[in-house]
C-alpha cells in the first residue's frame, strides 16, 4: 500500500448502521480497533484485526470469504478507512460502518462483550 492509503483521510465506500443491522447475516465484520475496545463492547460476529496489524498475512488468517461482503468497524470511522481500502486492493467488496460504533451504539443496536468465542 501507498503511504496515502493509510491515512485517516478520505472518502471509501459506507454502509449506513440502519442497513448494516438489517444485512448483520449476510455480511462479514472486521473491527480494527484494539483488542480491548473490541472485549469492551462489538458486533455480534465481529473478527478483529487492530489496524496496526493489517498486513496481508494477517486478513489471510482472518479466512473471510471472498464472494462474502465486509464491512469494517472502528470507534468513530476513520481507523477503518485504510482497512476498507487494503481489503478493496485485495479484491473484496468492502465498506465501511458509517460512523464507527459511535453510531451504532447511538442507535441502541445490539452488543456483545468480553472475550470473543467466550
Amino acid at each position: 500500500m501507498k503511504l496515502f492509503d493509510w491515512l485517516p483521510f478520505g472518502r471509501v465506500a459506507e454502509i449506513s448502521p440502519e442497513t448494516l443491522n438489517e444485512q448483520l447475516k449476510d455480511v462479514q465484520i472486521v473491527d480494527v480497533r484494539t483488542p480491548g475496545e473490541f472485549q469492551q463492547s462489538r458486533i455480534q460476529g465481529a473478527l478483529n484485526l487492530p489496524i496496526t496489524q493489517f498486513s496481508k498475512k494477517a486478513i489471510s488468517e482472518l479466512s473471510l470469504d471472498q464472494g462474502i461482503p465486509v464491512v469494517t468497524v472502528c470507534l468513530s470511522a476513520h481507523r477503518s478507512i485504510p482497512a476498507t481500502r487494503r481489503l478493496k486492493q485485495l479484491g473484496y467488496d468492502v465498506k465501511q460502518l458509517q460512523g464507527g460504533m459511535k453510531a451504532w451504539w447511538n442507535r441502541s443496536y445490539p452488543v456483545v462483550s468480553g472475550q470473543a468465542g467466550v
